[in-house]
């Protein structure tokens, strides 16, 4: 991991570190070639050429930016999407996977 993503995201919850980990694997599992993990306006960021998905934490929750959640709106029904097009998990919601998986991959492809 990145030396300035990890001090940013250990200055949170541990259930927010936990959840940011699993959703950064996440975005490696879902493409083939490495993204680029960096800070981006004290951001943490994941970059494949332009493309880029952002992982933004809260005490409470974590905002993913990335540009194909519009798309799969109705498969995050149960979710909260911002006026921005972010998505918002919070620590007593599931991580949605498969559809995560998805939104990566054409995210970042």
């Amino acid at each position: 991991m990145n030396e300035q993503v990890n001090e940013y995201i250990d200055k949170y919850p541990s259930e927010i570190v936990d959840m940011y980990h699993n959703l950064r694997k996440l975005i490696f599992d879902s493409v083939s070639s490495k993204p680029e993990e960096n800070m981006w306006a004290k951001l943490p960021s994941y970059y494949v050429g332009e493309s880029f998905v952002r992982l933004i934490p809260f005490k409470d929750h974590i905002n993913i930016e990335a540009q194909a959640i519009i798309q799969h709106k109705e498969e995050l029904a149960g979710y909260k999407i911002t006026p921005k097009g972010m998505l918002q998990i919070y620590l007593k919601q599931d991580i949605p996977d498969e559809v995560l998986k998805q939104i990566f991959a054409e995210s970042l492809e």
